[in-house]
């Protein structure tokens, strides 16, 4: 994990250390500052993230692939250039339609 202390950053490409692996969900934390972290996950075809919560607010952003997100009683298919934002707290499920890698940038 990278902590951020300058007025500036810059990451040249953050799907870079972002592999998909089979039978698993990967994780990797690309940015952490103070107030916001943008992790990267990635999913194969058919995985799903069971219903769970952030205690932050959430933004999710596919990177490649289709992704499906259920929460607050309404299903959101998310494909690149898609964004969501999730309130903090809120249940949410994350279903790969395809293999994928998703953004999600934490704040709070």
């Amino acid at each position: 994990m990278e902590h951020i202390t300058l007025p500036l950053t810059h990451i040249a490409d953050i799907r870079s250390d972002a592999a998909v692996e089979p039978g698993r969900l990967g994780h990797n934390t690309v940015l952490s500052s103070p107030g916001v972290r943008v992790v990267v996950l990635t999913f194969e075809a058919g995985f799903t993230l069971k219903k769970h919560s952030a205690p932050k607010i959430l933004l999710m952003q596919a990177l490649d692939g289709r992704l499906r997100v259920t929460a607050g009683g309404q299903v959101t298919d998310l494909a690149p250039g898609a964004l969501l934002r999730l309130e903090a707290d809120l249940e949410h499920e994350v279903e790969a339609l395809e293999e994928s890698r998703l953004m999600l940038t934490l704040i709070g």
